[in-house]
């Protein structure tokens, strides 16, 4: 154990130093960034007795497409997978950008579980995560998004967990802000998230593993249709079909900016919600029954407080003018 918590040590140390050599590389230039790449592949090597080695039966394929990444983000998500405790996995990369590939970037690291593919032309994200569980041979699919940073026991705490629980079949976990340094919670419970999911997403999709085998039962998969919400589709879809979960701890950050999917694609995600919104509320009645729920409470037959519910909030009024809201995570 000794020898392993060591081994476990020196990796979180050498992203520690990578990303001390991100901060200086925005002054340096690309020269900066070819050195560390170097110096990162040097003392990880040295490190993880499995860098050599290439698991054709791994227990986790993590999922990443790429777009246009800027390099230093790249880079960084790409060293907070090689850098995760837990370490029985293969890491496809796919470049849905032929005009303008990140293969150089991604071939700077020399490690086996890195395959990386990239697509003749540019299919978009739904039929490129389609194809990345096409290519997939785990048996728990890791979600990971081009910009952002899996902290070093994601994998670990999420494999142990739906070891540990075979009724679950999403596992998500609460994050972190870049830019606002805010953590932000999700709801734990199966039943609070399958209540959520009727106006939100429920689960980080870029924090989540999700197990293979209950998208191939169920014959689901993203759907283009959805994008740029095709993670909530999808999610929305396993409703009845699997149990879901949030592990109450940050293991994920998540990188807003002026790029990302969130803010450049605002009104398409909104057309999109609502497009899920009639599926989901069409199909799942007495859970939206449940989701919209408003209590009254009287004295003297007078009404002091009325809650009403969405999703797994609580929006309280009291007096009917005092307005609060009421989260639970547990």
């Amino acid at each position: 154990m000794n020898s392993r918590k060591k081994w476990f040590d020196h990796k979180r140390k050498a992203g520690e130093e990578r990303r001390s050599a991100l901060a200086d590389e925005r002054s340096g230039g690309e020269a900066n960034l070819t050195l560390s790449a170097i110096f990162f592949n040097f003392v990880f090597t040295l490190k993880s007795p499995n860098v050599m080695k290439s698991n054709l039966n791994p227990k986790v394929s993590v999922l990443m497409p790429v777009y246009k990444t800027p390099e230093p983000y790249l880079r960084q998500a790409i060293e907070s997978i090689l850098g995760q405790t837990f370490d029985d996995f293969e890491f496809l990369i796919l470049d849905d950008c032929p005009s303008s590939p990140v293969e150089g970037i991604v071939k700077t690291y020399n490690d086996k579980r890195i395959k990386y593919f990239k697509n003749e032309k540019n299919l978009g994200i739904s039929p490129s995560r389609n194809k990345l569980i096409d290519l997939s041979k785990g048996q728990y699919l890791a979600v990971m998004d081009h910009d952002d940073v899996a902290l070093p026991e994601r994998f670990e705490k999420e494999v142990n967990f739906l070891d540990a629980n075979p009724d679950v079949g999403v596992v998500g976990t609460w994050y972190e802000n870049f830019d606002k340094k805010k953590i932000k919670k999700k709801f734990v419970t199966s039943s609070q998230i399958e209540r959520h999911l009727m106006f939100y997403c429920a689960v980080l999709h870029t924090s989540a593993m999700i197990r293979k085998s209950v998208l191939m039962q169920n014959n689901i998969r993203y759907e283009a249709e959805f994008t740029p919400a095709e993670d909530y589709a999808l999610f929305c879809r396993l409703i009845g079909r699997t149990k879901f979960t949030n592990i109450p701890e940050v293991l994920q950050k998540y990188r807003l900016h002026e790029s990302n999917t969130t803010k450049s694609m605002a009104d398409e995600m909104q057309t999109a919600t609502q497009k899920i919104y009639r599926f989901v509320h069409k199909e799942h009645p007495n859970l939206l029954i449940d989701a919209t729920k408003t209590r009254v409470y009287k004295i003297f037959g007078l009404p002091v407080l009325t809650v009403q519910r969405k999703g797994s909030i609580d929006c309280c009024k009291l007096f009917g003018l005092f307005k609060y809201k009421v989260s639970r995570y547990f």
